[in-house]
């Protein structure tokens, strides 16, 4: 519930778009879930009857993550970005001849890189939603 509400663009959702985009049985099932979250502090509920995300918390795996726009990307993909574009600018460097190879250099990159793109796929299908 809390994931799906991190990912609307306004953080504002209606009981029956909760139960239609979370296949809840029925809207009491929503409200519920709601309701606990607004027990916690995280939401607020509006007049209309429609919920808004009051506080945006970092709890179990959301930790792993951070917000770009209205994406949740992991963490580690940002690492893996890093250390594969350094990799692949010391091997363009080591093809023309301006940098002698190292065989440490070059393990070092391919290590960390499929690492960090490891742990990177691993969260990203771990996510909740």
């Amino acid at each position: 519930m809390y994931w799906y509400l991190l990912q609307q663009p306004t953080h504002m959702v209606g009981i029956r778009q909760v139960q239609r985009a979370l296949g809840f049985s029925s809207p009491s099932i929503a409200v519920h879930h709601l309701e606990k979250l607004h027990d916690l502090g995280l939401v607020r509920k509006k007049r209309t009857g429609e919920y808004v995300l009051e506080e945006e918390v970092k709890v179990g795996i959301l930790r792993f993550f951070m917000r770009m726009g209205h994406f949740l990307v992991p963490r580690y993909l940002f690492y893996s970005i890093l250390f594969s574009t350094m990799l692949a600018t010391y091997l363009v460097l080591c093809v023309t001849g301006l940098v002698v190879p190292s065989f440490y250099a070059l393990m070092f990159g391919l290590i960390s890189s499929a690492a960090f793109w490891f742990e990177t796929v691993k969260l990203w299908r771990s996510k909740p939603f």
